[in-house]
C-alpha cells in the first residue's frame, strides 16, 4: 500500500480536514520535504545522497520554488474560470480575493467613521423600554466637607468681585460706562445682572463658546485661540485641534456632510434655494412645509403639527396663544418631577379659585418637560411637552417608552433640533387646536418661516427613523444612542462620580460643585483631546460614538477624577453593596 503524505492549506482553519495524495499517482512523483527535520535526518543518515542527486534536487526546488522578489510579493488570487485540474490557466488575469481601498476611498471612509462610528458589536445596542414599574434614580450625596467648601468658594468669589468693583468704579471708570446712564440714554446692563458675567464667568470664559469647524459628529475640531487680557479677546493662532465630540446635541448623528440626509438637502437647494422670505401666513407655506407637519404628526400619533424656525420661538409664542396675557392668568410651579406635589398643587387651585375674587379657573394649562436637559431625569407625567422625540423608545417616541397612548396628551411641544440635526420645533395635537394656533400664533403672522434645507434634514431623518428609508439604519442608532448612555452612565458611577437623571436618559449631568473644578475639568479633558460642556453641565453621548470611545472617556475620567477628588460618591448608585452601619 503506497505511504501517504499530508499537505494543509496555509489559508485555511487548523481543524479543517487535511487532503492526503497518494505519492506515486499523478503527472508526477512528489518530491520529499526537504525541511529542516528532514535535513538534519540526512546529516546523520548512514546513506548519504550522491553529487548527481543533490543536483537533480537542487534544480528541481529553482523550478518549484522560485526565488521570491519584493514586486513579486501578492495577495493570494484565485482564477474564477473553467480550468482543468492539473492545467495551468494563463489565459485569463487572476481575481484578487481581496481589493485593499484606493487613497480617496480611504479618506472618505475616513470621514464618514470621524463623523459616525460604525458598529462593530451587535452586543452595543439596547432598546429603552420601561417594563414593569418605573424606578425612581438612585441619587447619591456628596460629603458635607465638599457642600462647605462649595459654598465658601463662591462667597470668597463674590466678595473679592465686590471689592475690585469697589475699587475699579473709583480708578477706572471708563469700563464701567455701559452700567451708568449717559446723553439722557438708559445704561447698556443692570449693575447686578452683569455682576455674573464680569466676576464669575469671565474668569472662565475660555471653556464655552469655543469656535469650531466642520460637522459636529464623533469627532469635532475646534479652532484654536488664545488671549492676553484675562478673557476679554481672544485671537485665532490658525491652528485647530480635533477632538473627540462629547458636547453637541447630535443624538441620532444625523448632522453628517456626506449620506442621504446630505443628498436630500443638496437636492432641495437646488429646487427650493435657501429660504422662502416670507412669514407662513403669507407666502412661506411650501408643499415641503405641508409634509414635514404631516410627517410630524404621524410620528408623535396626533391629528396635526405645526413647524417653527426656533425652539425658544415654538414655546414663546404659543403658550400666549393658548393661554392669553391679558387673561389674568397665574403661574405657579410644583417640585421637580414630582406628581405628588402636583396633585396637591392643583386641588388647591382648583378650591380656592382665582386670587381675591376666588371665582373658578376656566382653564388650568399644566406644562411638564419630557426629558429634562440639565438633570437628565425622565418625566412621570407627560402632560404636554415632549423634548425626548427621537432620543428614548424603540420608535424614538417618548410614548413607546412608557408603553401609553398618545391621545392621553393634550398638546405635544418639541425640538427638532438635538435628535434631527436641524432646527427648529413643532406643536402638535388635535386638527381643531392646531387650526386655533395657526391663527393665533405670532410667529406665524411675524416670524420667519423654516428654511426649505432646514424642512428637507428633518424630513429625511425622519424617514431613516420610520424605516422608510435606508430600512435597519434608523433602529440601529435609536438602539446605538441607548446603549451608549446607559453604558456611559454605568460607568461614571462605577468611577465614584456622582451623576443625575435616569438610567435611560442620554442627558448625563456630572457633578463637580466647586467653581474652581469647572474651568480644570474643561481643560483637562481638552489636554486628553476631548470637548465636554460645563456649567451647563450635560454631557451627551451620541449614537455617533463608538465602544471604544466611551472607554477612552471613561479612563479620562478616572484619571481627571483622582487629580481633582471628584469621585464623591460611595459606588451605591453604580450597584456598589451599601456601607456596614457604623
Amino acid at each position: 500500500m503506497p505511504q501517504r503524505n499530508s499537505i494543509r492549506n496555509p489559508f485555511i482553519s487548523s481543524n479543517t480536514t487535511a487532503v492526503a495524495i497518494p505519492q506515486g499517482e499523478g503527472p508526477t512523483a512528489r518530491r520529499p520535504s526537504t525541511s529542516k527535520g528532514n535535513r538534519l535526518t540526512q546529516f546523520f543518515s548512514s546513506s548519504p545522497k550522491t553529487k548527481e542527486q543533490l543536483t537533480a534536487q537542487a534544480a528541481l526546488r529553482s523550478q518549484i520554488n522560485p526565488a521570491i522578489s519584493a514586486p513579486s510579493l501578492s495577495l493570494p488570487t484565485i482564477s474564477l474560470s473553467t480550468a482543468k485540474a492539473g492545467e495551468a490557466n494563463m489565459d485569463e488575469p487572476p481575481t484578487t480575493l481581496f481589493q485593499p481601498p484606493s487613497v480617496a476611498e480611504a479618506k472618505r471612509q475616513a470621514k464618514a467613521d470621524a463623523q459616525f462610528a460604525p458598529l462593530v458589536s451587535q452586543n452595543h445596542r439596547y432598546v429603552s423600554k420601561v417594563s414593569g414599574e418605573f424606578p425612581d434614580p438612585v441619587m447619591d450625596e456628596a460629603p458635607y466637607y465638599y457642600l462647605l467648601t462649595t459654598y465658601i468658594s463662591y462667597l470668597v468669589l463674590i466678595i473679592f468681585g465686590h471689592v475690585r468693583d469697589f475699587f475699579g468704579k473709583r480708578f477706572t471708570p471708563e469700563n464701567y460706562r455701559h452700567l451708568k446712564p449717559a446723553n439722557g440714554y438708559a445704561a447698556l446692563n443692570s449693575d447686578f445682572d452683569n455682576f455674573y458675567v464680569r466676576r464669575l464667568k469671565l474668569r472662565i470664559d475660555d471653556c464655552f463658546a469655543r469656535p469650531t469647524t466642520g460637522v459636529p459628529g464623533r469627532y469635532i475640531t475646534l479652532l484654536d485661540r488664545k488671549t492676553d487680557n484675562f478673557n476679554k479677546n481672544y485671537q485665532f493662532t490658525g491652528t485647530t485641534t480635533e477632538t473627540l465630540n462629547m458636547s453637541s446635541y447630535n443624538y441620532l448623528g444625523f448632522a453628517q456632510s456626506e449620506g442621504p440626509c446630505a443628498d436630500a438637502v443638496e437636492e432641495t437647494v437646488k429646487k427650493y434655494g435657501i429660504s422662502v422670505a416670507s412669514p407662513r401666513a403669507d407666502s412661506g407655506t411650501s408643499d415641503l412645509a405641508l409634509e414635514v407637519e404631516d410627517r410630524i404628526a404621524k410620528f408623535v400619533g396626533k391629528q396635526s403639527a405645526m413647524v417653527f424656525s426656533m425652539g425658544f420661538t415654538t414655546n414663546a409664542s404659543s403658550f400666549p396663544a393658548l393661554v392669553a396675557r391679558l387673561s389674568g392668568a397665574m403661574i405657579s410651579s410644583f417640585k421637580h418631577n414630582d406628581m405628588g406635589d402636583l396633585e396637591k398643587l392643583l386641588r388647591e387651585s382648583i378650591s380656592q379659585g382665582q386670587p381675591r375674587t376666588h371665582r373658578p379657573w376656566k382653564k388650568i394649562l399644566v406644562v411638564v418637560e419630557g426629558l429634562y436637559s440639565m438633570e437628565g431625569t425622565i418625566s412621570t407625567s407627560l402632560l404636554m411637552k415632549a423634548h425626548s422625540i427621537g432620543a428614548l423608545g424603540p420608535r424614538g417616541a417618548v410614548f413607546d417608552y412608557f408603553g401609553i397612548d398618545p391621545a392621553e396628551v393634550d398638546i405635544l411641544m418639541g425640538t427638532l433640533t438635538k435628535s434631527f440635526g436641524a432646527n427648529g420645533g413643532y406643536v402638535a395635537g388635535d386638527k381643531h387646536i392646531i387650526d386655533k394656533l395657526r391663527i393665533t400664533n405670532a410667529a406665524t403672522i411675524y416670524g420667519e418661516s423654516p428654511t426649505p434645507p432646514v424642512l428637507m434634514q428633518i424630513l429625511s431623518s425622519l424617514k431613516i427613523i420610520s424605516g422608510e428609508l435606508m430600512p435597519g439604519q434608523g433602529e440601529e442608532r435609536l438602539q446605538r444612542i441607548a446603549f451608549n448612555s446607559r453604558y456611559l452612565r454605568l460607568g461614571l458611577k462605577r468611577l465614584g462620580y456622582i451623576v443625575y437623571g435616569h438610567d435611560d436618559s442620554p442627558i448625563i449631568p456630572i457633578l463637580l460643585y466647586n467653581p474652581a473644578k469647572m474651568p480644570a475639568f474643561s481643560h483637562e479633558m481638552l489636554r486628553r483631546k476631548i470637548s465636554v460642556v460645563i456649567v451647563g453641565y450635560p454631557a451627551t453621548p451620541l449614537s455617533p460614538l463608538a465602544h471604544d470611545d466611551l472607554d477612552r472617556l471613561l479612563a479620562a475620567c478616572d484619571e481627571i477624577g483622582d487629580v481633582l477628588q471628584l469621585k464623591f460618591s460611595t459606588g451605591i448608585a453604580g450597584g456598589a453593596d451599601h456601607l456596614p452601619d457604623g
